[in-house]
C-alpha cells in the first residue's frame, strides 16, 4: 500500500490538535489587534459611526488642521467627526459600510502597512499626517480614493464653519443668515 496524501494521512486526533491549534492562533491575532487599537471614549449620540470610528476620525481632522498657522485654532474642539457622522446617516446603507471599513482600514494602516506596533490613532499628530500623506500618493487606487474622499468631506466641514471664515477673507453669505447656522 503507497503514502497516505492529503487529509487521509491526518488522524483524527492529529486533526482536532491541528484545527484548534489554528484556531487558538487566529483568536490570538485577533484579540492581540483589538487589544492594539485600545478603548475609545464613549460618544453620546452618534447616529452612524462607532466610538472607534469617531476616535479615528477625530485623529485624521486634527492631524490635517493643526492650531496655528493662518487658521489659529485648527479642528481640535470642532467635532468634525460628529458632522461626517450626521452625513453619513442619510447615506444609503453600502456608503455607510464602505466608509465604516475605509475608517477601520485607516486605523490599522501603520500596522499593515508599516509593521508599526500602532494604530492610526495611537500615533502622533505629526506621525499621523505623514501616514496619511502616504497614503494620498500611495501606488494603491483605493488608498488615494480613501484619502482624498476622507479629506475633501473634512475640509468641506472645517471650512464651512463661521469662525474660519475670516481667516479665509469670506464675509459669509450674502443672503441669509451669516451665522452659518
Amino acid at each position: 500500500m503507497g503514502a497516505l496524501s492529503g487529509f487521509q494521512a491526518l488522524s483524527r486526533r492529529r486533526f482536532f490538535r491541528v484545527t484548534l491549534g489554528v484556531g487558538v492562533s487566529v483568536g490570538a491575532a485577533t484579540g492581540g489587534l483589538l487589544a492594539m487599537r485600545g478603548g475609545a471614549p464613549d460618544v453620546a449620540g452618534l447616529r452612524v459611526l462607532s466610538a472607534h470610528a469617531y476616535r479615528t476620525l477625530e485623529a485624521l481632522a486634527t492631524a490635517l488642521f493643526p492650531p496655528g498657522g493662518p487658521i489659529p485654532q485648527g479642528a481640535a474642539g470642532m467635532d468634525l467627526a460628529r458632522a461626517f457622522d450626521g452625513f453619513l446617516a442619510d447615506e444609503p446603507a453600502h456608503h455607510r459600510r464602505d466608509l465604516s471599513r475605509a475608517l477601520f482600514w485607516l486605523e490599522y494602516g501603520p500596522v499593515l502597512y508599516e509593521r508599526r506596533a500602532k494604530t492610526f490613532s495611537r500615533l502622533r499628530d505629526d506621525e499621523r499626517l505623514a501616514h496619511f500623506d502616504s497614503w494620498a500618493t500611495s501606488q494603491s487606487l483605493l488608498r488615494r480614493q480613501v484619502a482624498l474622499a476622507f479629506r475633501k468631506f473634512l475640509s468641506v466641514v472645517f471650512y464651512d464653519r463661521p469662525e474660519i471664515w475670516p481667516h479665509l477673507g469670506y464675509d459669509g453669505p450674502l443672503f441669509g443668515d451669516r451665522s452659518g447656522k
